[in-house]
């Protein structure tokens, strides 16, 4: 009944993971909320053992194996929501540290729509998945978003071609089953990589094809080819910036006029916490963080935060907004990769052929007053480094 209680309030509060570790004389229960992790009750340290046996048990893993990391997923019934758990538990010097992410299919729509991305970049994402073949990336840390701008993609595909178009995906792992579109789970402890796959699923005649992740050269060389060969490639590969990607893949001895000729576009995603709509009231940021805001655009901005209510939770935040940036590659840029510049030459062409950048449409976000200059900051400061 514990872990039920931990899940269920996990799940109320919008969490995407919960944390359960020791430390010191007691167990300490976090849940990652909005991005941020927000410690919910602190247990006794007798009970830790019986919580890491109840979670391996519900995710079907060796209950006599300790010592050793492991990972499983679980499907729960109508009494927890039916909510799925993708369980981690990782052992440390002070026993088992448990971290389960939550999915809950209730809250889950895969559109374009709904994400909520600006105008811009929506218009953009749309233009670039009616190609037919080339590569499409989409860059940012774990938690970004990435994964469901994807998703949003595939679905987008599908309803626009219904089904005259074929549509593969090879993930690590499948974190939701997507209508019409075949998905295949890798496993490297058989050998059965994101490469290996991506050779095989070449002979299914796909159009369409999303690798989860690049990772290493040989993936990322079948991906480029298979671009060029007639196939629409959707995939990520982290990169601070956009531009960055180019740089990364260089980095995997990809050649410049392959990369150059093949890529689409490059989607660069942080997510932001949203404020409250039910507290949110005027606020005037602070004097050092409204200095990054440049002068011509702080006369009509509508600073706002919230105040902190019960449906925050006194955060003054409820749920979570992009922040995106969408480098659409054309002739000048070809030419500039084919040269080798830098990432940061590579970005400045960008920009003056037309991107808005995560730091100048997460700016945006806090003048609408859709969050604030704060947490602009928090997130998007590192994306500048």
């Amino acid at each position: 009944m514990l872990v039920n209680c931990l899940i269920q309030d996990a799940s109320r509060l919008k969490a995407s993971d919960l944390h359960i570790e020791a430390w010191g004389e007691d167990i300490a229960v976090r849940a990652r909320v909005n991005g941020v992790l927000t410690e919910v009750v602190r247990l006794p340290l007798d009970l830790m053992d019986k919580i890491a046996m109840r979670f391996r048990v519900m995710a079907n893993l060796p209950t006599h194996q300790v010592g050793l990391p492991q990972d499983g997923t679980a499907i729960c019934g109508p009494e927890l929501d039916n909510v799925q758990l993708r369980v981690s538990i990782f052992p440390t010097t002070r026993g088992d540290k448990i971290v389960s992410r939550i999915f809950d299919s209730r809250d889950r729509r895969f559109d374009l729509g709904v994400l909520d991305l600006e105008d811009s970049t929506t218009e953009g994402l749309k233009r670039l998945l009616k190609r037919t073949s080339g590569l499409l990336l989409f860059t940012g840390p774990t938690g970004s978003g990435k994964t469901s701008a994807m998703y949003s993609s595939l679905c987008h595909i599908m309803e626009r071609n219904g089904t005259s178009v074929s549509v593969s995906t090879v993930e690590d792992p499948v974190e939701f089953n997507l209508p019409m579109i075949s998905q295949t789970q890798i496993n490297p402890e058989q050998d059965f990589t994101y490469a290996v796959a991506l050779r095989s699923i070449m002979r299914q005649d796909p159009e369409v094809i999303m690798v989860g992740e690049i990772r290493d050269p040989e993936t990322a060389a079948i991906a480029v080819q298979a671009g060029l060969t007639g196939h629409l490639v959707i995939s990520t590969i982290h990169s601070g910036v956009s531009a960055g990607a180019f740089t990364r893949l260089i980095n995997m001895e990809i050649e410049p006029f392959m990369l150059a000729s093949s890529i689409l576009g490059v989607m660069g995603l942080r997510l932001m916490r949203r404020n409250c709509d039910h507290c949110t009231q005027p606020y005037e940021p602070e004097a050092s963080q409204l200095k990054i805001v440049p002068e011509n655009m702080r006369e009509d901005a509508q600073f706002r935060h919230g105040r902190g209510c019960e449906m925050c939770n006194g955060t003054g935040y409820e749920g979570r907004l992009p922040a995106s940036e969408l480098l659409i590659v054309d002739e000048p840029f070809r030419e500039a990769v084919l040269k080798k510049l830098s990432t940061s030459a590579l970005e400045e062409i960008a920009i003056k052929q037309g991107m808005r950048t995560l730091w100048q449409n997460g700016l945006y976000r806090a003048i609408m007053g859709q969050t604030t200059v704060e947490e602009v900051v928090r997130v998007l400061a590192a994306a500048l480094l």
